[in-house]
Order: structure tokens, then C-alpha cells, then sequence
């Protein structure tokens, strides 16, 4: 894989990479304490809870590594799973990192179009998958796209049967042998190999192949790990996918790391994450802003539950509702962290808890350390505090680049890569997303700041969901039209909302001139509005 790292980079960033791999992380903990709990998760699947020391994880890690080996997987090759947060998602993923195989993990969710498409690109020599998730067979599904997939060697399921079984073809064997140890050290990868390859969630188009290396994977968990203050005692929840970037460092990576336990759910549900949190005294999770709505919204008697041990959540992927902040501190006494980050560089910017609470739901959090945030005019020229600009970033949790598409790197001579966000910038140097950069609706030469309306938007009790974007204009250039799926049984129309927005203060050149009412929002498979198709239906509107 050819990855963009260069000697200038390699050379700012000593001392602060760790220069290590994660599955060093992991023979420490063993070596720490072998019988330590490291995994606790439901298996929705098979109806059953797993747990694993330290010692049965990494057991099972040489396992599968000897099992990928004779499959005829080598250094480089790559290795796809799609898996909900199992075990075997974690243990994939190690294992790899043992043999300095390349981890591809996907989302659950993803269909054969997504599949015949990253599997294709990524060109994996393995694919492992679930027998059966959430009623669906992903078996039937691989076998109906494995002639498109030339590369494709071997498919496994997680309770599979015969000849595709994970579990006889990578865990039926016997414990390591001293042999067989010394084989899979001559395999290690260096610090700066591709160790995961991760794909955009495509919300503007075909989704784009990520690069990390150890040292990028590792670096995001330490800074989260240095600055909020974990510590081995802390046990960490998660029911984010591990097949996003969130749950992939922050609920796998980081726990071993800290040589501490990772409790995981493998569907979120807040009534089924209570038990969990409560019994194996969770103390830290990162979620979306409705996971923590749904936490925050639990009857009293169960929120009181939680609240015994849960200290501490970060968000990350939108504005987070001042009420909500409120509510997590008060009456649960929970310090809630706003983050900001992308696939390309994790978790970059957060709050901290020494900080205002305004800062939580006013801003998106400043830059952690050893990375950098900067926001630019269109000659690339940083601009005054508060104004409105291009958001660039650099540092030590960037990715290496795209797989195949290094035209799309998008970092520029000094190490400063244009993110695609708009953004703004205080005097503390806290940022706030108001837009991408293809979200500007330029109406008659003054921008809209889309994500401000949209934030403004959703505080209307008729909206579910909201979605602007620019339609043509003859005299205008653009206007802003806004696509919106009402709450159940809820009316809303055009003039209702521009008076809303109107009651709420907001400058009238930036209202919505269209309204367009949807039973859903076109998505990426991992959830996101795919703003270009909706862009590509106001394209043939007028106000």
C-alpha cells in the first residue's frame, strides 16, 4: 500500500507517537494480569454473554493469526470483517496486527452493493462475517457477490457451518507453540505500517478507503486516555460499531491500552445498556448525541442506576442540545465532553471538564495535544477569532492517506489537510462546525450558515430530522430549501417554520425558501443524510 508519510512528519512527530504496536498493548496487559476481565458483550445473535480474560484473548488472537497464516494471508494482505461488537471483532483485529496483515473492518449493515464495492477496492483476501445477524444471512449475501470478487480467497461466518465456519477454520487448534511464536514475531509490521483500513461513510459520494498505521491508531486513544485522565481503573462501555472510528479506538483499542475491561453492547438500546453500565461498573462511553438523549431520558429509577458509576461521556458527530448537557450534570452528575473528529483523523478537537459547561454545547472543543486546528479564508490565510472559514488540521492522529486515490490526500506542503468542514474559531482557540464546505449556499453573495440553521431547525417540535441545501435561483444564484421528516402525526408547512425561525430571531436571508417534506432522509449505510442526493433533487426547483 502506498501511504503518504513523509520524513518531515516522521520527524515532528517523534516523541509524541508511540512507535509501538497495539498488540503490544495487549501482550502487556496479559503480562499485567493475565486473568483480568478484558471483554464483556452480549451476543444478540446466539442469545448468550461472552467474557474473556486477558490470557483467553490473547489465546484466541495467535489462534486466528496461524489460522489467517495458513489461509495463505500475508503481510499487507487484507483482512475484512464485518462484525458487530463481538469478541472476534477485536480479536481480528489483533491477530492481524500480529502478522502485519491489513484489518478492514465494515458495518453490519452494509449490503452487497457496499460490499462488492470495498471488497473489490480493497482487493481483501478474507472476509468474515456473521452466519446470521438481526434476521439477515450475510452467508447468502457473500456467496451472491463472491464472483465479483476475484481477490476474495476465503469467507468465514461466526457460527457458521462446514467449511465456512470461523471458529474450526481460525480457533480449532491447539495452543501456540514456541515455534509457532517465534513464526509470528519475524511477521511484526513497524510502527509505521498500514495496520486498519477504514472507508468513509460517503455522504458526499463513493466512500473513500482510509489508511492508519499503528502509531495513527495509537495516538487518538493516548491523547483521550492523557487528557481526560483514564486510568486502568476505569472500565469503559461502548454501543457505538466498533466498524466506526469511535468504537474502533475508543471502545476497543483504548481499553487495552489501559489494560482495563471494554463492556460492549452489540445493538444499541438504552434499556439494554443500563444492566451493563450498572453490574460491571462502567465509568466512561462516546456516543452520539442520541445515545446520550436516550440515556439522559430514562426513567428516573434506571437513570439513578446509572449514574452510580457512569462519569463521564463524549460526543462526537453533532451539536449537542444545551438541555441535554444540563440535564447529564444534574441530575445524574455526568460531565458531558463535546469532540470533534473524521475517519482521516479520529478524535481531534474536545471540551474539557474544567472548562464553562457553555463550551459542551457551544463548541466542538479545542485541539488536542500534539494535534492542530486552523481556520483559513479561500487564499488559505488564517482569519480573526468568530469569523466563518475553511477548517484545516494537522498532527500526530492523522491518517496516511487514500488507498489508491492519493489525489484525494488534500494535505498541503506543511502537513495541513483540508478537512471539508466549515467552521469558526474563539479566542481560546474552541472551534464550532457550521457547515461542510459543499453546504455553502452563497444566496445573492452572502453565505448561509447551513448548520446553524438546521441546529435552529430542530428545535421546532414539528422536526425529526432536517437537511438544507441550495437550489437554483435565477436573480439569486441560490436559495436555501429544506428537506424535513416530520415527528409522527406532525404537520408543519412553510410558513409555519419561517415564523418559527422568525419568533427565534434568526436574520430573514437566511430562512428556508422551499419546504419539502420526506418519510425518510436518503442515508449512508452507517446512518449519515446524504446530502448530494438531496442536492441533486433541489437542483430542479425554484422557490
Amino acid at each position: 500500500m502506498e501511504i503518504y508519510l513523509p520524513q518531515t512528519r516522521i520527524a515532528t512527530s517523534r516523541g509524541l507517537w508511540l512507535d509501538r504496536l497495539p498488540v503490544d498493548d495487549l501482550d502487556q496487559a496479559i503480562q499485567n494480569g493475565a486473568e483480568m476481565t478484558a471483554f464483556v458483550g452480549w451476543n444478540s445473535a446466539q442469545r448468550r454473554e461472552i467474557r474473556l480474560s486477558y490470557a483467553e484473548l490473547g489465546q484466541r488472537v495467535d489462534q486466528i493469526a496461524l489460522g489467517l497464516l495458513d489461509c495463505g494471508v500475508g503481510k499487507g494482505d487484507v483482512v475484512a470483517f464485518q462484525l458487530p461488537n463481538w469478541w472476534e471483532f477485536t480479536a481480528l483485529f489483533y491477530a492481524c496486527c500480529r502478522i502485519g496483515a491489513v484489518a478492514n473492518p465494515l458495518m453490519p449493515i452494509f449490503r452487497q452493493r457496499e460490499l462488492r464495492f470495498m471488497l473489490g477496492f480493497a482487493e481483501a483476501k478474507v472476509a468474515v462475517v456473521p452466519a446470521l445477524w438481526r434476521g439477515f444471512d450475510h452467508v447468502a449475501m457473500l456467496r451472491e457477490i463472491r464472483s465479483d470478487l476475484p481477490h476474495l480467497k476465503h469467507v468465514f461466518a461466526v457460527g457458521g457451518r462446514d467449511g465456512q465456519s470461523f471458529e474450526q477454520a481460525l480457533l480449532d487448534r491447539p495452543a501456540i507453540s514456541h515455534a509457532e511464536r517465534e513464526t509470528l514475531a519475524k511477521l511484526r509490521p513497524g510502527p509505521n505500517e498500514v495496520v486498519e483500513l477504514i472507508y468513509t461513510s460517503g455522504t458526499s459520494g463513493e466512500p473513500k478507503a482510509v489508511m492508519h498505521t499503528a502509531n495513527t491508531v495509537l495516538a487518538p486513544a493516548r491523547c483521550f486516555i492523557d487528557d481526560i485522565g483514564l486510568t486502568g481503573r476505569d472500565i469503559v462501555f461502548m454501543g457505538s460499531p466498533y466498524a466506526h472510528q469511535t468504537g474502533f479506538l475508543y471502545g476497543m483499542l483504548m481499553p487495552i491500552m489501559l489494560g482495563t475491561t471494554t463492556v460492549a453492547l452489540d445493538a444499541w438500546s438504552a434499556a439494554d445498556a443500563v444492566p451493563l453500565i450498572e453490574r460491571e461498573g462502567a465509568t466512561f462511553s462516546m456516543g452520539s448525541t442520541p445515545f446520550l438523549s436516550d440515556v439522559v431520558n430514562l426513567p428516573d429509577a434506571v437513570r439513578t442506576r446509572v449514574s452510580r458509576t457512569l462519569r463521564t461521556w463524549v460526543c462526537a458527530g453533532a451539536p449537542i442540545p444545551r438541555m441535554l448537557v444540563q440535564r447529564a450534570k444534574a441530575e445524574m452528575n455526568l460531565d458531558v465532553l463535546s469532540c470533534w473528529g473524521m475517519t482521516e483523523n479520529a478524535g481531534l478537537t474536545i471540551t474539557r471538564k474544567r472548562d464553562p459547561q457553555v463550551k459542551a454545547f457551544e463548541t466542538d472543543g479545542r485541539a488536542l495535544p500534539g494535534n492542530e486546528v486552523r481556520v483559513v479564508d479561500d487564499q488559505r490565510r488564517p482569519v480573526p477569532p468568530e469569523a466563518v472559514g475553511h477548517l484545516q488540521a494537522r498532527g500526530i492522529t492523522h491518517f496516511v492517506g487514500y488507498l489508491k486515490k492519493p489525489q484525494l490526500n488534500a494535505i498541503d506542503a506543511d502537513g495541513w489537510f483540508d478537512t471539508g468542514d466549515l467552521a469558526r474559531m474563539d479566542a481560546d482557540g474552541y472551534i464550532r462546525i457550521v457547515g461542510r464546505t459543499k453546504d455553502v449556499i452563497i444566496r445573492g453573495g452572502e453565505n448561509i450558515p447551513v448548520a446553524e440553521v438546521e441546529n435552529l431547525i430542530y428545535r421546532h417540535p414539528a422536526v425529526a430530522e432536517c437537511a438544507v441545501v441550495a437550489m437554483p435561483d435565477d436573480r439569486l444564484s441560490e436559495r436555501a430549501c429544506v428537506f424535513v421528516r416530520p415527528k409522527a402525526d406532525a404537520r408543519l408547512d412553510l410558513g409555519e417554520l419561517t415564523r418559527f425561525l422568525a419568533a427565534q430571531g434568526m436574520a430573514k436571508p437566511y430562512w428556508p425558501e422551499r419546504l419539502e417534506l420526506l418519510t425518510e432522509m436518503p442515508r449512508t449505510p452507517s446512518g449519515k443524510i446524504q446530502k448530494f442526493k438531496l442536492r441533486e433533487i433541489a437542483a430542479k426547483f425554484t422557490a
